[in-house]
């Protein structure tokens, strides 16, 4: 038995996954989670705008790491690139300043951030998410279908991935910059936003949209598969689960017209009646109306009549790669 720590650190948040790693026979393994963390950190605050970190995001984001050293130490791992992989992701690839991130990095846990291209998050996103998908019961079952596109709505861009059929991984992927926090801050000014607002962010989205169909055909999907906060919480909310609820929330259908719904209350609301949410983190309250808003447009372009939201995305890929 031996343990890996995957850390994922975009634009919006940081989050830590330590798992163990059971031996099983020969070179079969299982992946156990052990420890599961998220920080809202705002690395990518204001970098769309300035093009660099700002002095209070980067504190922000050392601190949440210097914990997470501390919590991988406890669990008996070591620091170091054979156990633990960091990976930065949009907001690392667009700031100019990203060497002192880099810097701050190695010298907290002792490993440089890989800050990866958009088709390498929009990979290990996938695998990540379709770990469980490939054969078992589900699969039997009709419950899902491949090929899988995977979407991945961070904060400062969304990823697209198809794939998972006839025995293939990826087909085709894209990395685009609608995120929430990028949409937020470019558009949905107001507070709540104003109808204007609300038809520039979508206008925006829909351009980028008819971009990743040319090399991602979004309506070929036999399952919609999403990741990260945004799909988690509207998932949450769609089942009206009084508090954040990751067991429930891991596989949940969401229907088109359950996502309508909550986009148009979420863009309607107040930045206070968003935070009586209970399954809203404090940390999503001013970014899940964009955030909402890319995902209810990305299920419109594919056809389907749900998706099916993921507790496991990028940070399990990052998990599975060190195994």
């Amino acid at each position: 038995m031996s343990g890996v720590a995957a850390i994922d650190c975009g634009t919006n948040s940081i989050r830590l996954l330590v798992c163990e790693v059971v031996h099983i026979d020969g070179d079969e393994v299982e992946v156990v989670d052990v420890d599961r963390r998220m920080e809202i950190v705002r690395l990518g605050e204001g970098v769309d705008e300035t093009g660099v970190f700002s002095p209070q995001a980067l504190e922000r984001t050392f601190e949440a790491l210097r914990g997470y050293a501390e919590a991988i130490r406890a669990h008996g791992i070591e620091l170091g690139p054979e156990s633990v992989r960091m990976v930065a992701t949009s907001a690392t690839r667009d700031a100019g300043n990203r060497q002192e991130f880099v810097d701050g990095v190695r010298e907290i846990i002792g490993v440089e951030p890989e800050v990866v291209t958009g088709l390498d998050e929009a990979e290990l996103s996938f695998v990540g998410a379709t770990a469980e998908l490939g054969g078992g019961d589900e699969l039997e079952t009709g419950v899902f279908a491949p090929p899988f596109l995977v979407v991945d709505i961070g904060g400062g861009s969304t990823e697209f991935v198809l794939g998972g059929a006839d025995g293939e991984l990826v087909r085709a992927s894209v990395s685009v910059d609608i995120g929430c926090v990028r949409m937020t801050e470019r558009h949905l000014r107001s507070d709540p936003p104003t109808p204007e607002q609300v038809a520039a962010a979508t206008a925006d989205i829909d351009a980028v949209l008819d971009e990743v169909e040319r090399t991602v055909p979004l309506r070929e999907a036999g399952s919609v598969v999403c990741v990260a906060g945004t799909a988690t919480t509207v998932a949450g909310m769609a089942l009206g689960l009084p508090e954040y609820d990751a067991e429930r929330i891991h596989h949940a259908r969401v229907e088109a017209g359950d996502l309508e719904r909550i986009t148009a209350d979420l863009l309607a609301s107040t930045h206070g009646e968003r935070a009586q949410i209970g399954v809203m983190h404090p940390g999503r309250v001013d970014v899940i109306g964009a955030g909402a808003l890319v995902l209810s447009r990305v299920l419109a372009r594919t056809g389907a009549d749900h998706f099916t939201a993921s507790e496991q995305d990028i940070l399990d890929g990052v998990a599975w790669s060190l195994v």
